[in-house]
């Protein structure tokens, strides 16, 4: 079984370069109700911050619920977790409307987040290829510095996986 480390700071390319144990980068966006949500502000708690493809799809509504599932024991260990995907506010709030998320969504519509994060990537689907969000999730303690890197993250069991992490931090 691999470590967080070793998982994070594996390189499977040359053009990924890993945040592990780096000051995350800072951030102010709106959530789904329009609200702005600054790193600043959560300093003293852990932070979830999972990058996510697109509302309302297979993969995506699956790593919602889980995260919404588990929300609770994350915060028992004063631990927030937000989505983020390139979706504008209103898409935000019609996808946790529909699947009732207790998690917070984040719209990063002109990608400086993701940039930051690494986390646009050329994909392929069909044979067609575009710029696109890799899946990834980032653990940020509450000095904000990120001690968990996740990347080509598959949805299933992925939230359970990441708090079991935040539980061996204790």
């Amino acid at each position: 079984m691999k470590t967080i480390e070793k998982k994070s700071a594996s390189k499977k390319s040359t053009d990924q370069f890993s945040l592990l144990n780096k000051k995350a980068p800072s951030f102010t966006l709106k959530n789904s109700k329009g609200e702005k949500i600054s790193l600043k502000d959560l300093k003293g708690q852990k932070v979830v911050l999972y990058f996510y493809p697109k509302d309302d799809t297979p993969g995506c509504t699956m790593e919602g619920k889980e995260f919404s599932q588990y929300a609770k024991k994350f915060k028992e260990h004063n631990t927030v977790i937000f989505g983020v995907s390139r979706d504008s506010i209103e898409s935000h709030d019609k996808f946790r409307c529909k699947y009732d998320f207790s998690i917070e969504l984040l719209s990063d519509e002109d990608e400086d987040l993701c940039q930051s994060f690494d986390v646009i990537k050329e994909k392929n689907m069909y044979g067609r290829k575009y710029m696109g969000i890799e899946r990834s999730t980032f653990v940020i303690d509450e000095n904000q510095k990120i001690i968990a890197e996740y990347r080509k993250v598959k949805p299933e069991g992925h939230a359970a996986e990441v708090l079991k992490f935040i539980k061996s931090q204790i």
